[in-house]
């Protein structure tokens, strides 16, 4: 049948219900604005309808506050926080997942803002590298930083400050081993990695002293 298919240029179940899947897709993806309603488009995709369409107003909890920003489907909460709400100490530099410099903490976890959407944070506890100072008074991990001088163009700092920040709340007595581990997502192309891990040891041990 198959034989006869491909002689005769016709085409097979398999390749029709492939095809017809594709179309579909493609179809509500344009939609609203040609192909399918917004009502088709949510019976065939469910809850992945939001998705589609267009730009939305969301609200975004950062440091403590309640933020409205109006994005694509596509915005990476990267874009959100640097374009809309000029939270810029996170830091747009590989912009594929691969540097840690945009990195943040969402609901007790650090995760790479660039290869996350803006929507998939909704409801979530956010904190950027500003959240972290209580006004002018740095925490010990970014006092450390200072005093150990472990920055040199600083665009990778913010970066390993929120991975050193989390790092040293789930383990506050870290070994040198520990520190480079926890910070192994996070490239500096400065190479102050020395500085870097000392910093992040100084702050340990003055943390545990109650600083």
């Amino acid at each position: 049948m198959a034989e006869e298919n491909k002689k005769s240029g016709g085409i097979s179940r398999r390749s029709f219900l492939k095809g017809l899947g594709g179309g579909v897709a493609g179809a509500a993806t344009l939609s609203p604005t040609g192909l399918l309603s917004e009502e088709t488009t949510k019976a065939i995709l469910g809850p992945q309808a939001e998705m589609l369409s267009g730009s939305q107003k969301i609200q975004l909890k950062i440091n403590g506050k309640t933020s409205s920003v109006t994005v694509e489907p596509r915005t990476t909460l990267l874009s959100a926080l640097r374009n809309q709400l000029e939270l810029t100490g996170s830091k747009e530099v590989c912009d594929r997942g691969q540097c840690g410099a945009c990195t943040v903490n969402i609901d007790g976890k650090t995760q790479l803002s660039c290869m996350t959407l803006a929507v998939d944070a909704r409801g979530k506890k956010i904190t950027t590298v500003e959240g972290l100072a209580q006004g002018d008074e740095l925490t010990a991990v970014q006092q450390a930083f200072v005093e150990k001088d472990a920055l040199m163009c600083g665009f990778c700092t913010p970066g390993f400050v929120m991975s050193a920040t989390a790092l040293l709340k789930q383990n506050p007595s870290p070994n040198m081993d520990e520190i480079k581990k926890g910070v192994s997502g996070n490239l500096c192309r400065c190479g102050t990695y020395p500085k870097v891990f000392e910093a992040i040891d100084a702050a340990a041990k003055k943390m545990r002293k109650g600083g």
